[in-house]
């Protein structure tokens, strides 16, 4: 079998569309603390929120919420979804680098593993952040408050 090799031009792609639709979603939020909540059905609702704000980064936290009206066999067997996520806005680029409290995604893995990750965890990752990001743009209504002058 032969080994798994990233293709560091996909990873740069996919960090680049990532963090065009991230900065599509969070519109205007700048500070740490600030979240906002995307409601696509009343059992499908995610979180993002600014964990951290430096010169040039923002450190975001995106994940799915349990909702009130999910059985509680799905609340306890199911996990949600969650992932942290750095943007770089001077290169322009959004990695996730945590998902599932798997720190450090590492771009590849050998296979198999004891933790079972994928050999391609990190593009696998990507690709699920941006259908995520898709996910809440077309189909999301948040609650946002317009401040008009």
């Amino acid at each position: 079998m032969t080994k798994y090799r990233p293709s560091l031009k996909g990873l740069d792609q996919s960090f680049e569309k990532n963090y065009m639709l991230l900065t599509r979603l969070l519109g205007g939020m700048d500070e740490p603390c600030e979240e906002r909540y995307f409601f696509i059905t009343d059992v499908l609702e995610y979180k993002v929120a600014i964990l951290e704000k430096t010169k040039y980064t923002h450190l975001v936290e995106f994940k799915q919420l349990v909702s009130q009206t999910e059985s509680l066999a799905s609340k306890v067997h199911l996990p949600k979804p969650s992932m942290t996520i750095r943007i770089y806005h001077d290169a322009r680029l959004a990695e996730v680098i945590e998902s599932q409290y798997i720190k450090q995604i590492k771009p590849r893995y050998d296979y198999p593993n004891q933790e079972m990750h994928l050999p391609d965890e990190k593009q696998q990752t990507q690709h699920f952040l941006t259908e995520w990001l898709h996910l809440c743009l077309t189909e999301g209504k948040a609650n946002i408050q317009v401040n008009i002058k």
